[in-house]
C-alpha cells in the first residue's frame, strides 16, 4: 500500500478524534462526580516508605599464593680424570764428598779490663806566707789579754777564692791557746787580696805585745 494514501485515509483520523473525545468526557465526568477530589486526597496522604537494607555480599576469598616454581639443580658434568704423563727425572751421579772435620779451637779466655786508675786528688791550693793585703785587717789586742797581762803568738791560714775574698780562717798555732783566736778570726775574715783567678791559702803569723 502506498504510504501517502494511508496517511490520507479518513477512517484513520476518525479513530483518533473519537479517542480524544472519550478522554475529555471522562475528565468532565470525574470533575462533576467528585472523583477528582478523592484522587487529590489520596495523593495528599503520607506515604510510608520502607527502607530495605542492602544485603552486603561476603568478601571474596583471598587469592591463593603464587606457586613457587622450583628449578631443578643440575650438577655440573664431571670432567674425566686424565693422569699426567710420566716424565722420567734424570739422575745426576754424585761424587762422594769427604768432609774434613776441623778441630774445634779452644775458647778464647775472657778479656778482663784493667781497673780504672783512681781519680787524682784535686790540687791543693798553694800556701803563700805573708801575702800582701789590699786593706788594713790587723787584729787588735783582746781586752782579756790586756787585763791578764798576757802576750802571745798566733799563726793563721786564710782560704782565698778566685776573686781575692777570704772564705775561711783557721788557727794553725796559738801560744797561749784560745786567748787570741776569736780576735784573729774576726779581723782576718775581712781581708781583701788581689784577684788571681785561682784559689790559694795565705799563711799569716801574728804577734801580740803589750805596750
Amino acid at each position: 500500500m502506498d504510504f501517502a494514501r494511508q496517511q490520507r485515509d479518513p477512517t484513520r483520523h476518525l479513530v483518533g478524534i473519537t479517542a480524544v473525545i472519550l478522554v475529555h468526557a471522562l475528565v468532565v465526568y470525574a470533575l462533576v462526580t467528585g472523583l477528582g477530589k478523592k484522587a487529590i486526597e489520596v495523593i495528599k496522604k503520607p506515604l510510608t516508605a520502607t527502607i530495605v537494607e542492602e544485603i552486603k555480599a561476603p568478601p571474596p576469598p583471598p587469592p591463593p599464593p603464587p606457586k613457587k616454581i622450583e628449578i631443578p639443580k643440575v650438577p655440573p658434568p664431571e670432567m674425566p680424570y686424565v693422569p699426567p704423563p710420566d716424565v722420567p727425572v734424570p739422575t745426576v751421579p754424585q761424587e762422594p764428598v769427604i768432609a774434613a772435620v776441623a778441630p774445634t779451637p779452644p775458647p778464647a779466655p775472657p778479656v778482663i779490663a784493667p781497673p780504672a786508675p783512681p781519680a787524682p786528688p784535686p790540687p791543693k791550693p798553694a800556701v803563700v806566707r805573708n801575702p800582701s793585703f789590699l786593706n788594713d785587717c790587723s787584729p787588735s789586742m783582746p781586752g782579756e789579754a790586756i787585763r791578764r797581762n798576757i802576750e802571745g803568738e798566733v799563726t793563721a791560714h786564710l782560704y782565698v777564692d778566685e776573686k781575692g775574698n777570704v772564705t775561711d780562717v783557721k788557727i794553725i798555732k796559738a801560744e797561749p791557746p784560745k786567748i787570741f783566736d776569736r780576735a784573729v778570726i774576726g779581723a782576718l775574715s775581712q781581708c781583701k787580696f788581689q784577684a788571681s783567678g785561682d784559689k790559694w791559702i795565705g799563711e799569716v803569723p801574728l804577734s801580740f805585745k803589750l805596750q
